[in-house]
């Protein structure tokens, strides 16, 4: 099999995205926004070094070097492959339609947990710096619906208007943690630590432990190519902005952890997290920077949050656009407004979000405890799933179009990808608690969700190649020219004969 020539048209169907909308900074704020990294470093940093110990920071800087490599190969694909669609296009040409379309089921609904999952997170920092920094008392939940309705309108004003604010937002929470940075260098320069590179603190079966949590905080990193048919220059502009992400999220995570660590020594700093987890960086911020630090940093990371939903937000839309270009989701899902946004699969969207925050408040249930693990960590899972298949099929696609131009590491690399994603998604699925602490029953349910969302993709790709062959070639974008140019013959054939 070569590489197929419909495959480099990047016309639109039956919508049309905004071309040339972004450049490079504007994908990297759009990706790196989706990690939320203030809150990942704010809420999960802290238990990544009571469970690893001090060289827990290290953690951020392997999966970064890992996704680095992972990239190469990822975007090798992209660069030969114009249909936009991630990991559900590159997914089909070097696997096959049927497991193609279990992963753009299997990415479609990771990002929708994701998303929706996250807005528990949300609705609770938010109730919490309501309270704290202005005195008001409004339920998580609330905040939540009106958080997603903000999510919406600005996604519906066009992915450049989204770029633009959460570029604002991330040079605000960077800047924020460069002061707390040189705040706590100032004052303990002299007495800084680096127990966190010591082989006897690296490798360790705590380490092994939280792994999940450095990939993890990269969520999101491999969407660059999703914009690539509203980036101004995509060859370039795309790879630039996924090294970019990646090395930016690596050293933002490693070096920051790293510094608040030495605010209380390597020695005493598990015992300070001990005590109270959720509040290690308020503490910090407060004894080296001041309380006005704390509350900046409270809404930061609301608004880190925010930022986030937002960028996952836009690329659910896009894998909406996507499956519904090639016949799979309903037409509608393909509808874009003046701006270009697909509104109405971001409308859509939101309304089973909405839904979903107000059953779980209804029910009663706890937004981190239920709503967070329950529905955001099938996500995880399913993302990390996604990289190892397409690890898998970039390689296939390597071997079969040798006559494209590639760098002599290209290949290398997506084997090391394939070693690497296989490895860590082992350790993640042995060590789900450390993920989720809640408990065997919950894990099971959610490691389940993977396998069922892969199955019901690749058989429904099955029931299309024979019910419907027309929508089962479009599959992965790959004959959607194709047929709609067979269709165009068709019509000027019949006005003709008419």
């Amino acid at each position: 099999m070569t590489l197929d020539s419909t495959l480099l048209d990047d016309r639109p169907k039956t919508g049309a995205l905004k071309t040339a909308a972004l450049g490079t900074w504007g994908v990297v704020f759009l990706v790196v926004s989706a990690a939320a990294p203030l809150s990942v470093l704010a809420g999960i940093g802290p238990l990544a070094v009571l469970i690893g110990g001090v060289s827990a920071p290290l953690v951020y800087a392997i999966a970064g070097v890992v996704l680095a490599v992972f990239s190469i190969g990822f975007l090798f694909t992209a660069r030969n492959l114009k249909p936009m669609g991630g990991f559900y296009t590159y997914i089909a040409v070097g696997l096959g339609k049927v497991v193609g379309l279990g992963a753009g089921f299997l990415a479609w609904a990771s990002y929708n947990l994701l998303q929706i999952g996250l807005w528990g997170l949300f609705g609770v920092m938010a109730e919490g710096m309501m309270a704290q920094v202005f005195g008001i008392q409004l339920p998580w939940w609330v905040l939540a619906v009106v958080g997603a309705g903000l999510v919406f309108a600005l996604a519906a004003a066009g992915v450049d208007v989204g770029a633009r604010v959460l570029g604002v937002l991330l040079v605000l929470e960077t800047a924020l943690l460069l002061v707390l940075a040189v705040s706590i260098l100032s004052q303990r320069g002299g007495d800084l630590g680096f127990a966190t590179f010591a082989p006897e603190n690296i490798f360790t079966p705590s380490m092994f432990a939280i792994l999940g949590f450095g990939f993890a905080a990269f969520m999101g990193f491999e969407s660059t190519v999703l914009y690539r048919n509203e980036t101004r220059d995509p060859a370039r502009s795309i790879p630039r902005a996924t090294y970019i992400a990646v090395a930016f999220l690596a050293l933002f995570y490693t070096g920051t952890l790293w510094l608040v660590i030495q605010a209380f020594g390597d020695a005493a700093v598990q015992g300070v997290i001990a005590e109270d987890p959720a509040a290690f960086f308020f503490i910090a911020m407060g004894q080296y920077v001041g309380d006005w630090g704390v509350a900046v940093m409270f809404i930061l990371i609301v608004s880190s949050i925010f930022a986030g939903q937002l960028a996952f937000h836009n690329a659910i839309n896009r894998y909406s656009f996507a499956l519904s270009r090639d016949g799979i989701l309903p037409a509608f899902f393909n509808r874009t407004n003046r701006t270009g946004a697909p509104w109405v699969a971001g409308l859509l969207q939101s309304v089973v979000a909405i839904a979903v925050v107000l059953a779980f408040a209804i029910a009663g249930l706890d937004p981190l405890t239920q709503l967070v693990i329950l529905v955001n960590s099938p996500g995880v899972y399913g993302i990390i799933t996604l990289q190892l298949l397409a690890s898998i099929a970039v390689l296939i696609f390597i071997l079969r179009n040798r006559h494209l131009e590639r760098k002599w590491y290209v290949l290398p690399a997506a084997i090391f990808s394939i070693v690497a994603m296989t490895v860590l998604l082992a350790i993640l699925v042995t060590t789900i608690d450390f993920l989720t602490a809640a408990g065997p029953v919950v894990n099971a349910i959610i490691l389940t969700v993977v396998p069922l969302v892969l199955v019901a993709g690749a058989v429904y790709a099955v029931y299309l190649r024979s019910a419907h062959p027309d929508r089962y070639a479009r599959i992965g974008g790959q004959e959607a020219d194709a047929v709609d140019a067979a269709d165009a013959t068709d019509a000027a054939e019949t006005a003709v004969a008419r």
